[in-house]
């Protein structure tokens, strides 16, 4: 887990864009961060198997 002053900065404007840092909205953790979601890939999977996410589905075939 982050720390506050670490989210906080992170929702700062940047001088450039190019330091945009993009968090998860669940845990605030900054790698392995998927776009579409907002979501970490550990966050991700967790609300997956739960159902929690519209559209996602475990694959098997």
């Amino acid at each position: 887990m982050p720390k506050k002053s670490q989210i906080i900065k992170s929702k700062k404007k940047p001088k450039f864009s190019t330091r945009i840092v993009r968090r998860c909205f669940r845990c605030g953790r900054k790698r392995a961060f998927m776009r579409k979601f907002g979501l970490c890939r550990i966050c991700f999977r967790e609300m997956a198997n739960q159902g929690l996410i519209p559209g996602v589905r475990k694959s098997s075939w």
